[in-house]
């Protein structure tokens, strides 16, 4: 299914989301090598994204998943 509103950066930002990742550091090498982005401005990307509702449309499992993490995270502050 085709989304032409979010574009290819957002998608493989998600894309890359979907993906579990095997020990420390080997989410941030595939942020850099594959995506060209310090993971301080992925995140920022990515922050950005859950509250997009074009990225829900999208994908919405993986949004609601990392949508529940943030607020975990933020309930732990």
């Amino acid at each position: 299914m085709e989304h032409p509103e979010l574009g290819r950066r957002e998608r493989d930002v998600l894309a890359l989301e979907r993906r579990g990742f095997a020990g420390p550091g080997a989410k941030e090498r595939a942020i850099r090598e594959e995506l060209g982005l310090a993971p301080v401005r992925y995140y920022q990307l990515l922050n950005a994204l859950l509250d997009d509702a074009r990225a829900l449309a999208f994908d919405p499992v993986t949004v609601n998943r990392l949508r529940r993490v943030r607020e975990s995270r933020r309930s732990e502050r």
